[in-house]
């Protein structure tokens, strides 16, 4: 590629001037490029005089379709200036004008690649074929038709599903995702979207003591989860007085520096996107090892060992356990710190759990857009699993109250919702006048009663740094000025981390919780805090206003009875099922608020991510909580009917549900389903309402979807012969709900 520049000169300018080169490197595609320019050095000795240069791209693979255009960059130590874009590789004559007059100009040439980056995409085959056939071999095959080249293929290729079901991972550019959408055999092609985490007593408020687990048959039980990883060490999952795996366990214990046991049998991790370090500066651990402390949490709240005297920094000090503490565990990494859960690598947890022989999975993760079944890769995965006799119980997300907000909607999967249970954490504000405001904390903080000066935000707006009231009233990152807050309890118009306070020198927070007008769920914070209703936090700034000299207290947190329990949670996702409106989701709720359980000691113990103390247990809430609740139970059922279906389980669990007060939900059967789980109750359910492989096809068949597509899936000659699009009312299915109007339209519940 050649171009040429020219010198123009004013009177008295110098009549020469030396042209150098400055390589760059371009990554595009993921493949090194390297420019160069020749030659190097160009002397000008006359005006209007023309020089040629030629400018050369290396790479891999350079082609018009890879790059698509660059830009000549002048630069002379001071000045830099922009030649014209050069199209399609096309180099263009650049005129150079005089206001530049050093003697040495450095020049670069700037590549932009537009549209052919190549991403993760997950290629969705369906069953696992028939037969003698290595399924990584006819994916490597399918790989190098599209790309050309064995190498590109090999250098492509992230995963193979092929124990469980068939698909794989592969980096591929727009144009090579059209290809396979096109392809013959593939159900769907799936970009690697990023899915998120739906972040003691809780077990004995169901009714299920100590009494009612512990079976012989608990240990031959293995709970999956699908998670941000566990703390191998922690006490909740010691193989004390366990005999070794069931023989039917066929996984494994991976990674460098983590052990497991007999309790905890297996750990995995994935990571298509082979990034261990996010714009945070936190480095992940390149093993199933738990930097979050959320998998810690859920993996011990389904089947952790009874732990005594287990609390968060002494408060809901008591016996800790899991569902069935004498299930094993097996673990499956594929969320991480700051990064999310990557759909290729969800389905690659999926297709190794299966085949590992585990009984449940739990998965307390979810996509909060709205996706078609085998776009999904929990519903793709959760479908197989139950082709193969395994309940997935899933998190109904953490996007309530408003309605529509449900996800993991499939009707093979257990959704679950989050309820709240007999415990409350409550912190007290007490003023100089001696009114007390209760408000809701973990607050783990002693002052011991000690008052100190107590701020409105917006009276402390950290002016020179550009913050204004407005924002300092919120107490937003950066806006409180620290002369003015310093050693002071600060009432904030909103729940925050308590950073911007920590950062100004602050002492403690009073947080207003301007959304939620009943607040149903507590934080904990890195200072000493508590978050109190609008009204409250009103009258607590008209005396502000009028002290001249207004004082507070936080006391330490206190836990309290709740005697409303249980209520599904504000933040709990609603229905309606936003695919198939006549299938009641969520199935049913669980608690999930406020839970001790087990965490990562190397987890922030608070809402705020850089808090460094260290914790063994922690309290947490979410749909995430309120799974493994779900997962521990289905376990227990399983246990005493290891050949029950995953339908039959989940029926157990729906039928014997504790029926709950719709006086006090909105939104009636789609805030909870069937009601709060009972465990003890649903291992003797009296009648189940089971659905077979055969039965969720059909349904499929009635949603419109084809025979050429659910042959794919299934695997077999599976027909839709003879079955009509039509509603989804003769499904055998424990609950329904009824669309009325067509879809979309207002949608009630039978109850």
């Amino acid at each position: 590629m050649t171009a040429s520049i020219s010198w123009v000169f004013s009177p008295g300018q110098l009549q020469t001037v030396a042209l150098r080169t400055q390589p760059t490197l371009l990554a595009c595609m993921s493949i090194s490029v390297s420019v160069t320019i020749e030659p190097s050095v160009q002397s000008f000795s006359a005006i209007g005089e023309k020089k040629s240069f030629t400018v050369t791209v290396y790479g891999l693979i350079i082609s018009q379709q890879t790059i698509k255009s660059g830009a000549i960059m002048w630069n002379d130590g001071i000045h830099e200036l922009a030649g014209v874009d050069v199209q399609a590789i096309e180099i263009a004559p650049l005129l150079l004008e005089t206001y530049y007059c050093s003697q040495t100009l450095f020049v670069s040439f700037v590549l932009n690649c537009h549209c052919d980056e190549k991403k993760v995409h997950v290629i969705y085959m369906g069953e696992w074929p028939q037969g003698d056939v290595t399924l990584r071999s006819v994916h490597h095959s399918m790989l190098e038709n599209v790309l050309g080249r064995t190498s590109l293929a090999k250098e492509s290729l992230i995963y193979s599903y092929g124990k469980s079901f068939n698909g794989f991972a592969a980096k591929l550019s727009d144009e090579e995702v059209e290809r396979f959408s096109e392809m013959e055999g593939v159900v769907s092609v799936l970009p690697n979207r990023m899915l998120q985490l739906q972040t003691t007593r809780s077990w004995d408020f169901l009714g299920f003591t100590k009494t009612n687990y512990g079976g012989c048959t608990e240990g031959d039980v293995i709970v999956a989860l699908i998670d941000t990883g566990i703390w191998p060490e922690a006490e909740s999952f010691s193989d004390e007085g366990f005999g070794p795996p069931p023989v039917k366990w066929k996984g494994t214990c991976q990674g460098p520096n983590f052990t497991c046991n007999n309790k905890l049998i297996g750990a995995r991790y994935y990571n298509a996107e082979n990034i261990y370090e996010n714009d945070y500066g936190i480095t992940e651990f390149k093993s199933p090892r738990d930097r979050i402390g959320h998998g810690t949490h859920t993996a011990s709240t389904a089947a952790g060992r009874e732990v005594a005297g287990a609390s968060y920094f002494g408060l809901a000090e008591g016996v800790a356990r899991g569902g069935v503490p004498n299930a094993r565990i097996s673990i499956y990494k594929v969320c991480w710190w700051g990064l999310g859960c990557a759909l290729a690598d969800i389905l690659a947890a999926f297709d190794d759990a299966i085949a590992d022989g585990v009984d449940i999975i739990s998965v307390s993760l979810g996509s909060n857009d709205i996706l078609q079944y085998f776009e999904d890769p929990i519903a793709i995965g959760s479908f197989h699993a139950m082709k193969y006799g395994i309940l997935t119980s899933s998190a109904a997300g953490n996007s309530g109250p408003s309605p529509y907000t449900v996800i993991n909607y499939a009707p093979w999967t257990l959704t679950v919702a989050a309820s709240t249970i007999d415990r409350k954490f409550v912190a007290q504000v007490v003023l100089g006048n001696g009114q007390v405001y209760t408000g809701l904390s973990v607050n783990n903080f002693e002052l011991n009663g000690t008052s100190f000066p107590l701020i409105w935000g917006g009276d402390a707006a950290n002016v020179s740094a550009g913050a204004n009231s407005d924002m300092s009233r919120n107490c937003e990152l950066g806006s409180l000025i620290s002369y003015k807050v310093e050693g002071k309890i600060v009432l904030c118009d909103r729940i925050g981390d308590g950073s911007s306070i920590l950062m100004a020198n602050g002492l403690g927070a009073i947080m207003v919780d301007s959304f939620i007008t009943d607040s149903d769920s507590s934080y904990s914070f890195p200072l000493p805090a508590t978050q109190i209703s609008r009204e409250d936090g009103l009258e607590i700034l008209d005396y502000i206003r009028s002290t001249k000299n207004p004082i507070a207290t936080i006391l330490v947190g206190e836990t309290w009875k709740d005697i409303m329990a249980p209520t599904v949670v504000s933040f709990s996702s609603r229905g309606p099922n936003p695919i198939t409106p006549d299938i009641l989701k969520p199935d049913i709720t669980a608690p999930g608020v406020d839970i001790l359980a087990a965490w990562s000691p190397v987890a922030a113990p608070s809402i705020y991510w850089k808090d460094t103390r260290s914790v063994k247990y922690n309290v947490d809430s979410g749909t995430s909580m309120a799974c493994p609740h779900a997962s521990g139970a289905a376990a227990f059922i399983k246990a005493a009917h290891p050949n029950w279906s995953p339908s039959a389980i989940k029926s157990a669990l729906m039928t014997t549900a504790f029926v709950m007060d719709w006086r006090r939900h909105e939104d009636l059967e789609f805030a909870y389903g069937s009601g709060q789980i009972r465990p003890a109750q649903a291992v003797d359910p009296g009648l189940v309402y089971d659905a077979s492989e055969v039965d969720y096809i059909n349904l499929l068949c009635k949603m419109g979807y084809n025979t050429s597509a659910l042959r794919l899936v299934t695997g077999d000659k599976s027909a839709c012969n003879n079955i009509e699009p039509g509603r989804a009312w003769d499904f055998n299915y424990p609950s329904f709900s009824l669309g009325c109007g067509g879809w979309p339209a207002d949608h009630g519940s039978l109850h």
